[in-house]
């Protein structure tokens, strides 16, 4: 069969892109193989509404696979990763640049026409709006029209209406969907009627603490000896993700930290010290509402690997009685391995004027962000609560970190009415928040004009790929949603966004209570936000 003149035309910008991604995914092929197997099945029902030759002009044939090549090349890269520290994966910049920014004005050096004579083809428009950009040609139309036309918030009601009134949704659920670019709300009911998030409450946190502290800071642990004697002080600086395994994995490591202060001591000619260790920079109670739980630790400036007492990096596990008399006995059994003899660690704050050995530092806030949203760390999420209460001069308790979580929102003019933050986790069944306010905080996340809040949406797990999505999706819009999960016994929720058919970004916010089935509910969500990215609303 002659090969097909559309093709040949984008040929040659295809294989660029190809080019571009292939040394990224060579090195991860048998780890991606299953994701990209489902991507596969996820976007084939988009390859069979393609019209057929018969029916179909060249440019509408061409538009809809490079559509659906797109879609799928989109896929292979976000299930080939890595993450940057700066939330931008390193294989979709190559493709960025691989697409030259040339659209259709540029056909190559061997088109044998005359460039003078003729007027460039025009560029097909994107797939998605860049986050960095302006809003595409499918902008919102007016909500208030009730005929159902496409673009009008009555469409959204017949798609959405009958599948929030499933019976696997209990007696009482919200739900808003926005558009991304604009903020533009397009659907909503019970839009500012507040009920229990869960997990979804991270969303908030991330906002409140990139907008606080920076995507750029950092969560430093120090080792300081004290003047005139031979004390040293192991002081936390709030850092959940230090960790004390071999392989760090780009993690602040307790190893480096005992390693190096191993070798300042004995540039001291010291070789026997008293060990401390200062958790001063958190107060109030550590242990959350909920009690001792599988789900977080006790609340600590200073842990190693979130207390954990198995091997596991995210999820439920049993945790150590106390995080930081545990990672401070790690600490002196790694400086005895380094030459340093050192008395059973003991609580104490460090003086001010101690002299600094040696100091790790997390990854950046982007980072440790992306991880708390992706696996739901409640971990993390309480952490940065009492970091933002820390950098505004509150108490950095449950509580302190709550009203800094909100003080925090209310400056940046999002709608708090009705919202009741009682911790940054969303694990207190007392916090309360509104889909208004959920989509609201992706939608400012998603602004041009706040880079700094871009981890909210990349740190979004991918349905059917990662996170607490990597086993959902398995019968549609795979790869396309990206949303934040809450569950709770009786309460379940979904928040994030989602391309219709049009290439429009959507933000979303179902939140649903008096469930009675976790997994009925999860499907029902799922199944919404699903007819979301096949709605050409």
């Amino acid at each position: 069969m002659p090969e097909l003149r559309p093709w040949r035309a984008a040929r040659p910008h295809v294989m660029r892109i190809v080019n571009a991604v292939l040394p990224r995914l060579a090195g991860g092929a048998a780890t991606v193989r299953p994701r990209v197997a489902r991507l596969v099945r996820a976007v084939k029902p988009q390859l069979a509404r393609l019209p057929g030759p018969g029916t179909a002009r060249t440019w509408q044939v061409t538009a809809g696979a490079a559509t659906a090549g797109l879609a799928l090349a989109a896929g292979v890269v976000t299930a080939a990763g890595p993450w940057d520290a700066n939330g931008q994966r390193t294989a979709e910049r190559d493709r960025a640049a691989a697409l030259e920014r040339a659209g259709g004005a540029d056909h190559g050096g061997d088109s044998g026409t005359a460039s003078e004579d003729l007027r460039p083809a025009p560029s097909a428009a994107p797939v998605l709006t860049g986050l960095g950009g302006t809003a595409s040609a499918a902008d919102t139309k007016d909500t208030s029209d009730s005929t159902g036309a496409k673009g009008t918030g009555k469409a959204l009601a017949d798609v959405l209406g009958p599948l929030l009134d499933a019976p696997a949704l209990g007696g009482s659920h919200t739900a808003v969907v926005v558009d991304a670019a604009t903020g533009k709300r397009l659907y909503g009911t019970g839009a500012d009627k507040a009920l229990t998030p869960a997990s979804t409450t991270k969303i908030a946190t991330a906002v409140a603490a990139l907008s606080t502290l920076g995507p750029d800071h950092r969560l430093t642990t120090r080792a300081v000896l004290e003047p005139g004697s031979r004390k040293l002080v192991l002081v936390g600086g709030g850092d959940p993700t230090l960790t004390a395994r071999k392989n760090p994995d780009g993690w602040a490591g307790l190893r480096t930290l005992a390693a190096d202060t191993a070798k300042a001591l004995r540039a001291r000619g010291v070789h026997e010290v008293t060990l401390s260790y200062d958790t001063s920079l958190y107060s109030g109670p550590d242990l959350h509402p909920i009690g001792v739980n599988d789900n977080l630790a006790r609340v600590s400036a200073l842990m190693a690997d979130e207390g954990r007492a198995d091997a596991t990096t995210s999820g439920p596990a049993p945790r150590v009685p106390d995080p930081a008399a545990g990672a401070a006995r790690t600490f002196a059994d790694l400086l005895g391995k380094a030459g340093v003899k050192t008395t059973a660690p003991g609580p104490a704050k460090a003086t001010g004027r101690a002299a600094a050995l040696a100091s790790v530092a997390s990854p950046p806030l982007s980072a440790l962000v992306e991880r708390m949203l992706t696996d739901s760390d409640n971990d993390i999420a309480e952490a940065l609560a009492r970091q933002t209460a820390v950098a505004t001069g509150g108490r950095a308790d449950f509580d302190g970190g709550a009203r800094a979580i909100a003080a925090q929102l209310t400056k940046l003019g999002l709608p708090t009415a009705g919202s009741v933050f009682h911790d940054g986790s969303g694990l207190n069944r007392d916090d309360r928040l509104t889909a208004n306010l959920l989509t609201a905080l992706l939608a400012k996340a998603a602004s041009p004009g706040r880079p700094d809040l871009r981890p909210v949406l990349t740190g979004l797990p991918v349905a059917g790929f990662t996170g607490t999505l990597s086993d959902r999706y398995a019968n549609g819009a795979a790869g396309v949603v990206r949303a934040k999960t809450g569950t709770l016994t009786g309460v379940n929720s979904l928040a994030g966004t989602v391309a219709d058919r049009d290439g429009r970004l959507l933000a979303f916010a179902f939140l649903a209570s008096d469930t009675t089935n976790a997994v009925e509910a999860q499907a029902a969500l799922d199944a919404t936000a699903t007819a979301l990215a096949d709605c050409g609303c």
